[in-house]
């Protein structure tokens, strides 16, 4: 058979003319059933390709939309120990999605984050304050092009909580000038009678206040004394800063974990923690007039929703402005992770475009609500984030 398809192509031998073309009608029958096998063949790519698109489509948001590729390499952050909890939960997520990656974060304050940032020994940093438009300066950064800035990008807001350790004593109400008096030293002890106006009915010792605060320079510390020098600031009349006063006495820890260890195994103790990892404390509630709310990613999301990006700075450069006296919870914090507009090297700008743009989607925000109790970022503010993660490079 195959013979006769080989001599189609020859010229026929003058005593074959006129014969019936035997062989063409061989050639014919196999190039049909080629034609037959060859769509066969195509519709079956054509229904593989299809199934490709819809697992691409349908992959975890923790792959970072790199079109199907494999994602590899390291990454180092460092910075905020609010962000811990949250952190970890992310990390472990992603590294999930992508084997081929590995992130290490350490939560040693932000502080330490932004200056191991600007001096080049991480790839991001956690903070939970933004720089301030002074730091934000081209050539300022070790991993960034001489030529870019740092960007602010909002992944985690969530409330400060007020945490204390009075025996006998389970729930408390305090006002934004009370909390100044007690951390400023001006109220030193439990049954101050500031304090106990606003918590009738509660049997509040003759003991004396143990305020604990952070001794490393904090995100938290910056967002709580801003909240007192806000809405308290005939009592507090210290500008925000992530140093706690020299000036005032009160017992100091390192950390977030060390403030909450410092409460928890002290006697009459208050001090400031991210609220994640204060929900095995006594957390008082906050407010003015009577009405008091206790901590909660709601009340903190709803008076984040009315604060504003600050102006004046870049497109994608997200500080928040926060309104301290919003309806909600008021005594909340923003924390961001500060990366470059511009790498200098591609790879890393590529793992840490989908890292970001994972911890920022809505899945990877609902993955921190879940686990540290955060606010998911508002809807208006997301927008934002996604255009900024988009634009790193």
């Amino acid at each position: 058979m195959f013979r006769n398809v080989k001599r189609s192509g020859r010229s026929r031998p003058e005593g074959n003319r006129g014969k019936p073309r035997r062989e063409g009608w061989i050639s014919v029958s196999l190039n049909r059933r080629f034609v037959s096998l060859a769509a066969v063949a195509a519709a079956g790519a054509l229904a593989l390709s299809a199934c490709a698109a819809n697992e691409t489509q349908s992959q975890p948001a923790a792959q970072g939309g790199n079109g199907g590729e494999q994602l590899s390499g390291q990454l180092k952050g460092q910075g905020s120990s609010a962000q811990k909890v949250a952190q970890d939960t992310w990390i472990k997520n992603f590294q999930t999605a992508n084997p081929g990656v590995t992130i290490n974060y350490s939560p040693d304050g932000s502080g330490a984050g932004r200056d191991g940032f600007k001096g080049g020994g991480v790839d991001f940093a956690g903070s939970d304050r933004a720089f301030k438009p002074e730091e934000n300066t081209a050539g300022a950064f070790g991993k960034c092009e001489a030529s870019s800035k740092a960007l602010d990008i909002p992944v985690y807001v969530s409330p400060i909580a007020i945490s204390f350790n009075v025996e006998g004593v389970q729930d408390l109400n305090l006002d934004a000038a009370t909390t100044a008096g007690i951390f400023k030293g001006t109220i030193a002890k439990w049954n101050d009678p500031a304090i106990v106006a606003l918590n009738p009915g509660v049997q509040l010792p003759d003991a004396a206040i143990v305020p604990v605060h952070r001794s490393d320079n904090s995100g938290t510390t910056e967002n709580f004394t801003d909240w007192l020098n806000k809405a308290a600031g005939d009592v507090w009349t210290d500008k925000a800063s992530g140093d706690w006063p020299a000036s005032l006495k009160g017992e100091a820890a390192k950390g977030t974990a060390g403030v909450v260890a410092a409460v928890k195994n002290g006697k009459n103790t208050i001090g400031y923690v991210d609220e994640s990892q204060a929900r095995e404390l006594n957390n008082a509630k906050i407010g003015a007039d009577g009405n008091f709310s206790e901590p909660s990613a709601q009340a903190a999301g709803e008076a984040l929703a009315a604060s504003p990006v600050e102006s004046g700075r870049d497109a994608n450069d997200l500080a928040i402005k926060i309104d301290r006296k919003a309806a909600g919870y008021p005594v909340y914090m923003v924390s961001y992770a500060l990366v470059c507009q511009d790498y200098k090297d591609d790879k890393t700008a590529q793992l840490v475009k989908s890292y970001i743009g994972s911890i920022t989607s809505s899945e990877g925000q609902q993955a921190a609500a879940q686990a540290a109790g955060a606010a998911p970022l508002p809807e208006k503010l997301s927008g934002q984030v996604k255009t900024a993660v988009d634009s790193i490079k």
